[in-house]
């Protein structure tokens, strides 16, 4: 059916049991739904930022549109109710990005295919689970070939059913567990996989909404006087009554659905035979795909045939029918299919006969909420019984229905499901960055990332917008990137790390989040001249902030955090990467190369006391380089080369075609520029500061200075140049400070500032 040919069903269905002012609304809807297509649109928002804590990908056609409801839109639904964030894409619009929005994944009916074991791998790299939904025992050809309507396919049909089956297991084996609907079912899927979880198929909120209604309408509105009908409800309260009145004998539903169960119906079709043959009032609905066996050809008149329908409209037709049928062969196959149909019907408060096979036993309590049978007179008993006795269909529908609305509706139950799937997760922590443009600090936090990475934590880095991509690359670990503005973060997080000032306020105020951390690694208000409301706004971040845990890479910023604000602070000191900043030999016999690194906009990288010091030094003898990362050189400053933004990973080479670093910074918590000349074997001129004494030491890993001792740095310089003795203290001490701070030494300090 086209997409208009079912529109004008819908229209006619809508005007005969609505009436027509309803039928007039839904035009307008669907005409202003056309007409906002038409029009020009502003571009849609970009979602694949949005965070959320389980994204659900349906691999299964929508052809068959019940399993995706039940197993995605319905399950999507328990865990919103219980406190957990969901999505949903196609498996076939799935994307690499896609895995960088969710902490765990529940593929649902996904064959295999190269894309799908490369997104499975990827989240497995970043710490996420991935869980496989399956509501039939179609992941093995062992099971399938059960199935006696399999052998009316064509060979080239069969062949690609079975293929689908077995990619479908292929893709299952990948996942780290399975969800799947009935007790029989996980039996059999814990031969393939060693977590199996049973969360049983339940109704929508919509269906439940559906289905009331048309009980009302069956049960309620007909017998209102027509002076307590509001007018909106007029049309409905005369279909209501109309059928009221055409209702007459007893009248048995088959719903079958697909045209696998035609051996299920031929099961109990002796009993339904003998039954209408005995009762003459008794009709016969079907509803789906079902061949009509000769056996009813005498009883044709009798037996109203309806259509596949959409879903919406299946509680109506359950509510014509005095009892319900749902008949299984008691093979393996059917003995893990679910309970819907029972469900289905209890929600219109109508009663069930069902086989005693699989789910439907095991859900059903016989003569309580259902009759449970298991031979042909059994069938035939109970409808027998049902037909007789109004009350008792009463008493099993209205029990059922209580039993379903408590426990097999969305709504209330998907408390053990999200308890499950928060059991199976890893811990997972969000670092929060002003932007992702290179700086010490940022490297810093990305270097934390990767470590914690690597520790089989779920490592998510966000930053004002991804413009500068939705990846980031540290040391050979992949840490997705999420930008906060315009994204719709939902998803939970353990632990969430603010790294500057200006991000304290996306941590402290994102509310689904378990611990909250601050990495302070500078006295940022400083940067900021008297009378700038920034000064303020950074001052307030190391206030009182209860619910913040306070961390550093210095022990100076450890100090005045805990006397000035009385703050327990974690420390664990920064570290390098040797791999980056290897060490090298240097000729001190001809030109010298001076390194001067900082921002010369930057008051306290104090960048113009370095060009004082290097004009006290003889030009034809030392040559100067300068490295910024955003500064330009004044027009005061000797530079015979300038070296701006260079990426992280080239700077150590830098360093090491240079002989001296000199660095003139006055505010500092730890300052990685002497520590990278050390580690690559050259010599440190340093101006002293609190953050650098962390592990400068003047005569053994470099040589330290006050501000204004311009004089004593140049003749430092000089000293350096003549005395090999010194040049190899110094170089031996730097080395091994070096290797102290590697970052390899320091990977369980610097977890446990998260622990």
């Amino acid at each position: 059916m086209s997409r208009l040919d079912e529109l004008k069903a819908n229209f006619r269905y809508v005007l005969c049991e609505e009436g027509p002012q309803a039928a007039a609304e839904r035009f307008k809807v669907h005409a202003r739904n056309y007409l906002g297509r038409i029009k020009k649109q502003p571009a849609p928002r970009d979602d694949m930022n949005d965070y959320v804590d389980v994204l659900f990908i349906n691999g299964c056609d929508y052809s068959v549109p019940h399993p995706v409801r039940y197993r995605v839109d319905h399950q999507m639904e328990q865990l919103e109710s219980a406190g957990m964030t969901t999505r949903k894409v196609d498996a076939w619009n799935l994307t690499e990005d896609h895995v960088r929005l969710a902490r765990t994944f529940v593929i649902f009916r996904c064959p295999y295919w190269d894309f799908i074991e490369h997104f499975v791998n990827l989240a497995h790299q970043l710490n996420k689970r991935v869980l496989y939904d399956i509501d039939d025992l179609v992941i093995d050809t062992v099971y399938t070939d059960q199935i006696k309507y399999l052998n009316t396919m064509t060979p080239e049909e069969r062949a690609g059913y079975d293929d689908g089956v077995r990619r479908m297991g292929q893709t299952m084996r990948l996942c780290d567990g399975v969800i799947t609907t009935t007790d029989e079912l996980a039996r059999e899927l814990r031969r393939y996989m060693g977590t199996v979880f049973v969360n049983r198929n339940v109704a929508s909120e919509e269906m439940l909404a559906l289905s009331e209604r048309a009980a009302y309408e069956r049960d309620v509105l007909p017998v209102l006087p027509e002076s307590q009908v509001p007018q909106e409800d007029r049309h409905r309260w005369e279909v209501a009554c109309r059928r009221r009145a055409e209702r007459t004998g007893f009248s048995m539903g088959y719903f079958s659905g697909s045209i696998t169960h035609n051996d299920d119906f031929q099961m109990i079709l002796p009993a339904v035979v003998r039954f209408m043959g005995d009762y003459p009032d008794a009709t016969l609905h079907v509803v789906g795909e079902l061949d009509l066996p000769e056996e009813l050809r005498p009883f044709e008149g009798r037996v109203v045939r309806m259509p596949f329908s959409p879903w919406r409209r299946l509680p109506q037709m359950l509510s014509f029918v005095d009892v319900n049928l749902v008949p299984l062969e008691d093979t393996l196959f059917n003995r893990a299919k679910s309970e819907n149909k029972w469900v289905e019907a209890a929600l219109v408060k109508v009663p069930s006969v069902a086989s005693a096979v699989g789910a439907l036993r095991d859900s059903i309590t016989d003569g309580v909420d259902g009759v449970l049978c298991r031979t042909a007179d059994e069938w035939y008993d109970a409808l027998v019984r049902l037909h007789d006795s109004a009350d008792l269909r009463s008493r099993l529908a209205r029990a059922a229905y209580d039993e379903c609305v408590a426990h097999h509706v969305t709504c209330g139950t998907g408390v053990p499901l999200a308890n499950f799937i928060r059991g199976q997760e890893r811990p997972n922590l969000a670092i929060v960055f002003p932007g992702l443009d290179v700086s010490g600090g940022v490297i810093v936090a990305k270097k934390h990332a990767a470590i914690l990475q690597g520790r089989g934590v779920d490592v998510t880095l966000v930053a004002p917008d991804t413009s500068l991509g939705r990846w980031e690359e540290v040391d050979g670990a992949r840490l997705p990137v999420i930008g906060c503005a315009g994204a719709v973060m939902r998803g939970r997080l353990d632990k969430m790390v603010a790294t500057m000032w200006t991000t304290l306020d996306t941590v402290k105020y994102y509310p689904n989040v378990g611990r909250r951390f601050y990495l302070v690694q500078n006295q940022e208000n400083n940067f900021y001249a008297a009378g700038d409301p920034q000064r303020a706004a950074a001052c307030r971040t190391y206030g009182l902030n209860p619910d913040v845990t306070y961390c550093t890479i210095s022990p100076w910023c450890r100090d005045w955090l805990e006397a000035d604000y009385g703050h327990s602070v974690r420390y664990a000191p920064n570290g390098i990467d040797l791999s980056l900043f290897s060490p090298c030999e240097r000729d001190w016999s001809g030109k010298i190369r001076i390194l001067i690194e900082g921002d010369s906009q930057s008051e306290y990288k104090n960048v113009d006391e370095s060009f004082a010091i290097v004009d006290l030094l003889d030009p034809e003898r030392y040559e100067i380089w300068y490295l910024s990362y955003r500064g330009e050189p004044k027009p005061t400053y000797r530079v015979d080369r300038f070296l701006q933004a260079v990426p992280h990973e080239e700077v150590g080479e830098i360093y090491r075609q240079c002989h001296i670093l000199l660095k003139t910074s006055v505010l500092e918590s730890f300052s990685y520029p002497p520590l990278e000349m050390m580690a690559t074997g050259g010599a440190a001129v340093v101006l002293a500061n609190e953050g650098n004494a962390a592990y400068l030491v003047d005569g053994e890993n470099c040589l330290l200075f006050s501000r204004g001792e311009d004089d004593l740095a140049a003749s430092y310089v000089e000293r350096l140049v003549a005395d090999a003795d010194l040049r190899e203290c110094l170089r031996a001490g730097g080395l091994k400070t070096a290797r102290d701070l590697s970052w390899e030494s320091l990977t369980d300090r610097i977890c446990s500032l998260y622990d």
